[in-house]
Formats: C-alpha cells, sequence, structure tokens
C-alpha cells in the first residue's frame, strides 16, 4: 500500500515563545510527525472532511529564540522537504521576549501561475495580474541570511477569490458541472473550493515561504463573494439564489478547514468543543456543515476574531464580514458580542497595538462621505424612493466599508482614542490599523482633537493587492476618494443627509497612494516602529524569478 503523500503544505501558522502549530493537507488518513533537528518528534492523527484529510500538529516544548529545522512525515515516511527540495530547510523560529519582530503583511492575491501572460499588466493582457508580491518576497529571502526574513505574515483577506478562480480550478470546474447556469465557472461547493485552495497555496516557491514564516490570516468578501453581507439587501437577493446556500455552507466549511483553525493559540484550540467533534467523526462533513449554516444564519454564534502577541505587541485581528449586525437603523460590523471581546483585548498595557481590519478604517476621505451618505440614505434619511436607489448604488459600487457603519466606525475611533490616552492601561507608542481591500495602498496619520490627550500616535496603513492591480478606471475613482474635489463633494452630500463630522482627522503623509502590487513590513523593536513598503516590478523582464520588491515608502512609525 502506497504510503499518503502531502497535497499541501506544510503550512507554518501559530508560533510563540515555546509552542507552534503545523498545518497540513494529506491524500489519505495517516499519523503526521513534524520531527525537529534535535530529534524530538510531535504528532497528530489526521481528521477527514469529505473526502480530503488534514492535520494540525502542536510542538511543543520549544526555547524561547531559538531555531528548529524540520521535517514532516506521514505514516513514517519523510514527505518535506522533498529529497531534491531547491529551497532552504524549513524552520520554525521561536519568539523571544524582548526582542525586535517583523511582521509582513497584506491582502488581495488571486491565484494565478507565476508566468507571462499572468505576470503581465491589464494594459498589457486582459488577464494579467502583474508580479506577485509574496511571490518576490520569498524569492528574495532564499538570498538572505534568515535574521532578515519577516518574523510572521499577516494575510488580511481575499487569499482566494471563490468568484474569480484561477485556471487550474476553472478546468476543475468544467469537469464536474456545467457552467451555463448556477454560479457559472465561480466555486459552487467544498470540493471546488479545496481545489482552489490547492491553487493558491500549492506553487513550490509559496509552500516553501508559507512552512517556515508562520501566517496568520482573516477572511475578506472574495474569499466568499464580492461585497459579501454589503447589507440585508444584498443577503435577502443572495439567498433567493439556488446555489447559494451550497456556496455559503461551503465557504465558511473551508475557511474553517484550511484558515480559521491555524489563526488559534494552542491554548484556545484545547478548548475549542467543535475541533473536538471534527477530531471524533468518521467523516466530520456533517459537524461542519450544521456549524457552517448556524455561523451565517446567526452571527454571534460563532466568533473569528482572534489576538496574537509578539512580545510586548499586541495583535487585534477583527472579522469585519461575517458578524454583521446588517439590520437597517441598528447596523453593526461586529455583533454585540464580538465587539466586546474587542473592547476587551485591544487594550494599553503594550509598547505597540496593531488592529488587523481587512477593510480600512480610515479611506480616503471622499470615500468615507459617500459610504456614510449612502448609509443614511438607504437608512431612510432621503425617503423610500431614494433608500431604493441607495441599495442600488451601494452594491454596484461596494460602498460596505467601515465608514458605511457609522456607529461601528465612531466606536473603533472612541476605542482607539482611550487606549492612546492612557485609559485603558499604559498608552501604547503607537496604535496602527493595518487593512487591504481597497486595492491600493496608503499610509495616514490619524488626527484626534487636542483635548482627547492622546499619547500615542495612531496610524492606518493599507497594503492591498499583493497580486490583482486595477484597471484604470478603478485607479481614476480611488484618486478622486483623495483629492480636495471629491471630498468636498462627499462631504456636502453626507453633511445634506444629516451625518456629522467624523471627530478625527487623517490625511496621507505621502505625496500619493500607489497601486502597484505590493507588500508591507511593520518593524518593531521596543518602543519604536518602522513601516517600509514595497512594490513587486519585473525587472524589464516577464520572468517572474528576476523580478524584484522595490521599496516605495519608509516611515518611523514611532
Amino acid at each position: 500500500m502506497t504510503p499518503p503523500s502531502l497535497i499541501l503544505g506544510p503550512l507554518q501558522r501559530y508560533a510563540g515563545e515555546r509552542a507552534a502549530t503545523i498545518w497540513v493537507e494529506t491524500d489519505g488518513a495517516c499519523d503526521v510527525a513534524v520531527r525537529l533537528e534535535d530529534g524530538s518528534e510531535h504528532r497528530s492523527r489526521s481528521f477527514h472532511v469529505e473526502g480530503h484529510n488534514y492535520a494540525l500538529v502542536h510542538v511543543t516544548r520549544l526555547t524561547p529564540g531559538e531555531r528548529y529545522g524540520y521535517e514532516v512525515f506521514l505514516d513514517g515516511v519523510r514527505r518535506w522537504p522533498a529529497s531534491d527540495s531547491p529551497f532552504p530547510p524549513s524552520v520554525i523560529r521561536a519568539q523571544a521576549p524582548n526582542a525586535s519582530f517583523s511582521l509582513a503583511f497584506g491582502s488581495c492575491r488571486v491565484a494565478l501561475p507565476n508566468r507571462a501572460p499572468y505576470t503581465l499588466t491589464r494594459s498589457q493582457d486582459k488577464r494579467g495580474r502583474g508580479t506577485g508580491a509574496l511571490y518576490t518576497l520569498a524569492r528574495r529571502m532564499q538570498g538572505q541570511p534568515m535574521d532578515a526574513w519577516p518574523d510572521a505574515l499577516l494575510m488580511l483577506g481575499d487569499q482566494i477569490y471563490a468568484d474569480e478562480v484561477s485556471p487550474g480550478t476553472r478546468e476543475f470546474i468544467r469537469t464536474r458541472r456545467g457552467t451555463k447556469s448556477g454560479p457559472g465557472e465561480q466555486v459552487a461547493d467544498f470540493q471546488e473550493y479545496t481545489h482552489l485552495y490547492y491553487d493558491a497555496w500549492g506553487d513550490p516557491m509559496l509552500r516553501w515561504l508559507l512552512s517556515t514564516v508562520p501566517v496568520a490570516m482573516i477572511f475578506d468578501d472574495h474569499d466568499v463573494h464580492d461585497d459579501w453581507n454589503a447589507s440585508e439587501a444584498w443577503v435577502k437577493k443572495m439567498r433567493e439564489k439556488p446555489w447559494w446556500n451550497e456556496r455559503i455552507t461551503s465557504g465558511f466549511m473551508s475557511y474553517w478547514i484550511y484558515q480559521h483553525l491555524g489563526n488559534l493559540s494552542p491554548e484556545d484550540l484545547a478548548k475549542d468543543g467543535l475541533l473536538r467533534q471534527v477530531l471524533e467523526a468518521e467523516d466530520a462533513g456533517p459537524v461542519l456543515r450544521e456549524f457552517a449554516h448556524q455561523a451565517d444564519r446567526e452571527p454571534g454564534a460563532s466568533r473569528w476574531s482572534y489576538h496574537r502577541d509578539f512580545g510586548n505587541t499586541r495583535l487585534v485581528v477583527l472579522d469585519t464580514r461575517a458578524g454583521r449586525v446588517l439590520e437597517e437603523g441598528r447596523r453593526s460590523m461586529l455583533d454585540p458580542a464580538e465587539w466586546s471581546w474587542v473592547e476587551e483585548h485591544a487594550t494599553g498595557g503594550f509598547d505597540h497595538l496593531l488592529i488587523g481590519s481587512s477593510l480600512p478604517a480610515f479611506m480616503a476621505p471622499g470615500l468615507h462621505e459617500l459610504e456614510a451618505w449612502n448609509e443614511a440614505v438607504c437608512g431612510g434619511a432621503w425617503g423610500q424612493a431614494a433608500a431604493k436607489i441607495g441599495e442600488i448604488l451601494r452594491q454596484a459600487v461596494d460602498l460596505e466599508h467601515w465608514s458605511a457603519f457609522q456607529n461601528s466606525f465612531k466606536d473603533l475611533v472612541d476605542l482607539l482614542g482611550r487606549v492612546g490616552a492612557g485609559e485603558r492601561g499604559d498608552p501604547p507608542a503607537s496604535i496602527t490599523v493595518l487593512s487591504g481591500d481597497v486595492h491600493h495602498g496608503y499610509l495616514a496619520e490619524v488626527e484626534y482633537p487636542r483635548d482627547r490627550n492622546l499619547q500615542s500616535a495612531v496610524y492606518q496603513v493599507v497594503c492591498s493587492p499583493l497580486r490583482n492591480t486595477l484597471g484604470a478606471p478603478e485607479q481614476l475613482a480611488m484618486r478622486l476618494g483623495w483629492s480636495r474635489l471629491g471630498e468636498r463633494v462627499s462631504r456636502a452630500l453626507a453633511r445634506a443627509a444629516g451625518i456629522k463630522p467624523a471627530g478625527v482627522n487623517w490625511r496621507l503623509t505621502h505625496e500619493k497612494p500607489w497601486f502597484e502590487n505590493h507588500v508591507g513590513t511593520v518593524e518593531l523593536r521596543g518602543r519604536r516602529a518602522n513601516l517600509k513598503v514595497e512594490r513587486a516590478v519585473p525587472a524589464g523582464t516577464e520572468d517572474p524569478d528576476k523580478a524584484l520588491l522595490e521599496k516605495i515608502l519608509e516611515h518611523e512609525l514611532a
């Protein structure tokens, strides 16, 4: 009997001072062992979901600050690394207390091959999405000393595009069903989701990167569908489609397996009742389907937000999609229970506080005012006829960010202000919101009124896309949002709909936003913090292995 093989992974997920987790997908049920170079082995039995097998291995008893090369064995046979691997060894780096720490981050990455025509620009070829920043980062790391590598990676949404599938998944879909009806050439069910994840994470260069840099993730709309949970009317419209229930159920199932499970610390995993049920089931499909259906229909029944501590820096990652309250008049970005959790964990007492939100809290001022106006109009500020037109506009041009949930925006602004003023423990040196989604990048400094007595610097950083550049018309719209004209027009509309000023101001720290594929890195050392943003450039060739990362911006945050 042929021993099982790896389909995906290993992905290094959680990595703390004394423990780490390694995630794998295999082509059969098996015992999975992670063997460290010191000879110790850490084991887990795979679990089964509708024809697929997975395992999450807890690696324990690590020494803070130490580095451990590792291999992966399935039923006693080494399956990682391959004997002919051209890559450096995969390494677990246990966090060292009080050491410097670097976090790379970004969002919006379509799963396309790293070759022409896909590496070309949209203007060169309609299939082109540019050179991938994550791929280029992985390639650069192979020529660097380990000390220059990022210590962790944060993927801020749209890890996959269920509504813009990869060429491989498109062919897989065509072999299974017709595409003239239903969701067409978009993902329809769990099997198609698994194939899309394979295309997204299966490239050898990226597999090596994800095996050696611990990665945290959170979903955004395209992980399920464009504008997912934009409004109550949007949800009603989608639930009327005969294929939607299977799509949303499969989206939650696959997200729990491929992304959420690895976000949790070993302590949280030990308390996870759903994980216990999954491990005990012969086939966990029914268990996860019931959970996924409830997660869709009862947002407060599950919590996708989580936090991680890196030395004396806290990262709080917010779910800004699945837990929304969408009833007009009481719209909220997070349900009350999840917001209470955020308030509990987003506190002072740290050198730095990082807020991971797939959606920017502080958008281009023109877009912010436009979304606030639209929410008010959809809520009836200009009458029911205008509300219907406002809903059409909301869905047509994606008006569903924090600024389209004004009460939640004000709550977040207030929370960050209280943390920065020292009302929730010693104020951090910096409070930084890390975001994606909007397919352009920028750094904005947020200014609070003097009477708030803030002692922390507050910033919004957006790094999007990792790989999915906008076309010229969309870029023009984003530039207009940052223009004085766009801000004036949108502000006038917002005030006419009864929207009051935000109470804080924010402006770019640089001349204009950037639209190329790029990746950001926050470097933290004690009370100091530095941001570096780099874009992927092809260096005069279509060969992705000749691409380079070029610095766009470097800015001292604290």
